[in-house]
């Protein structure tokens, strides 16, 4: 664990999590074993990390989130107020016997979180699924397909609604040309997938 590491006195991290330089862990916050931050991370009151969980820089995990592992969130992911990441697609507490399940008797399986992508408050993403980069859950909505990149998706389930630029403002269209209002960046859809476009694409696409 870096010296530049802050964990409030209230905070239950393990002693072989790993911590980048810069990260804080807030107060009545647990971050488990194996768990990997990367720097200048952002865990809130009462948030939990789970075993072997991976974040990459700059993560914001706001109060408490619910990060179950294996769950895996790239650079630069904001995780709402309230948010579930689940890790088990038949949850059961007892066997089919009913003698109570262990850990051997079920396979965790885990959200996959794009960089720069943002979760909504209290919504809650249902292994295993992905989540794009630069995507954006709408707050409650609850996610069991995956979300492709650049994706606005809202509801229970949820669904695409729009797109969005890195800025997390909806893209505009214009001349069949997805454009974030914010920063100009121009992007092209093609089969239910976004990409930023170059010059010859934005031509190819005016005809």
């Amino acid at each position: 664990m870096s010296g530049n590491v802050f964990t409030a006195a209230s905070a239950d991290v393990a002693e072989d999590a790993v911590l980048g330089d810069g990260t804080k862990v807030w107060h009545l916050a647990q971050v488990r074993e194996q768990a990997r931050l990367g720097e200048r991370c952002i865990v809130g009151r009462a948030a939990y990390i789970g075993t072997g969980v991976e974040l990459g820089d700059d993560c914001k995990v706001q109060n408490l989130a619910l990060v179950y592992e294996p769950a895996r969130l790239g650079r630069g992911v904001f995780i709402g107020p309230g948010v579930v990441l689940t890790n088990d697609t038949y949850p059961r507490a007892v066997n089919p016997d009913l003698s109570q399940k262990s850990g051997d008797d079920w396979d965790a399986v885990g959200v996959d979180i794009g960089d720069g992508a943002a979760i909504g408050a209290r919504s809650v993403c249902v292994a295993p699924v992905r989540i794009g980069a630069w995507a954006l859950v709408a707050a409650g909505s609850v996610v069991t397909r995956d979300v492709p990149d650049f994706g606005l998706v809202a509801g229970v389930p949820a669904k695409r609604i729009g797109w969005v630029g890195r800025t997390g403002r909806r893209l505009e269209e214009k001349d069949g040309v997805w454009v974030c209002p914010d920063t100009g960046e121009t992007f092209i859809e093609r089969d239910g997938a976004l990409r930023p476009a170059g010059p010859a694409q934005e031509e190819e696409n005016h005809g």
